[in-house]
């Protein structure tokens, strides 16, 4: 090849990727806006629409992700970077701790009591807590990295993404724009969702507990939280583990 060859090559070369990045570009962008439309359609939709379009969503996500897979490490989900975090699951725990005190000097403390009734009302929103987390960093976060290249604007857009997904919840809503940015920001760092996982199953039940359902309305979000009808026998502890059963069960897209 001769030496006035080589700058038309490289031209090509470089013409080529930027071709493909405004390809990748785009489709992260339409990942971005179709994944949480999806999410929104969910929250804000009557039954039963909301059940399919539940697993419309739930199979989008799985397919998005399945085909820009690069290794659970890049998702967040293996040891690397589990300790360099797991001070995030102490911090929750110190702020747990003081919630429930402060709920419990008030009066308006409920928990399921046994232990196992707590495995029964919370084993499955721990796990709920771990598929936001893989939304909010694996999916959300990763893109909008890749098309934002300041990783605190990322984190800042992120967060926000996962905070107007709790409208129009007046306690949630705040409260995951908090957790969302300071999520991002240590994920950013560690890469491990993990901790962040334990951290929001803490921070949940917690908020769960400790606000009487009336004033959280059973952490509902969206259409849920605006037709939310208090019992009108208010059942303290059962009445709180019947509502969390039946979140997982039946209204997890609608509440968080």
């Amino acid at each position: 090849m001769g030496a006035h060859e080589q700058p038309v090559t490289d031209y090509f070369c470089r013409a080529s990727t930027r071709a493909k990045t405004k390809r990748r570009i785009a489709w992260d962008v339409t990942e971005i806006i179709v994944g949480y439309g999806l999410i929104l359609s969910v929250i804000w939709t009557h039954r039963p629409l909301q059940h399919w379009l539940y697993f419309v969503a739930l199979g989008w996500f799985i397919v998005s992700m399945s085909l820009s897979f690069e290794g659970w490490r890049g998702l967040g989900c293996s040891i690397a970077g589990f300790w360099k975090s797991w001070w995030v699951v102490g911090v929750a725990l110190l702020m747990g701790a003081g919630a429930m005190l402060l709920a419990s000097s008030m009066h308006t403390l409920h928990h399921p009591g046994s232990p196992m009734g707590w495995v029964r009302s919370y084993a499955g929103y721990t796990v709920w807590a771990l598929t936001q987390q893989l939304l909010l960093q694996g999916y959300f976060l990763a893109r909008i990295l890749r098309i934002v290249s300041n990783t605190t604007l990322a984190a800042f857009l992120s967060g926000s993404v996962f905070a107007l997904a709790h409208l129009p919840n007046p306690i949630l809503t705040p409260l995951t724009l908090v957790w969302g940015l300071a999520a991002c920001f240590v994920f950013l760092r560690s890469r491990n969702l993990y901790p962040l996982a334990i951290a929001h199953a803490i921070f949940g039940i917690s908020v769960a507990i400790s606000i009487p359902a009336t004033v959280l309305h059973n952490m509902r979000v969206g259409l849920g939280y605006i037709e939310y009808h208090p019992p009108r026998i208010h059942l303290s502890q059962s009445d709180h583990v019947v509502s969390t059963v039946a979140w997982v069960i039946a209204d997890a897209p609608m509440r968080r």
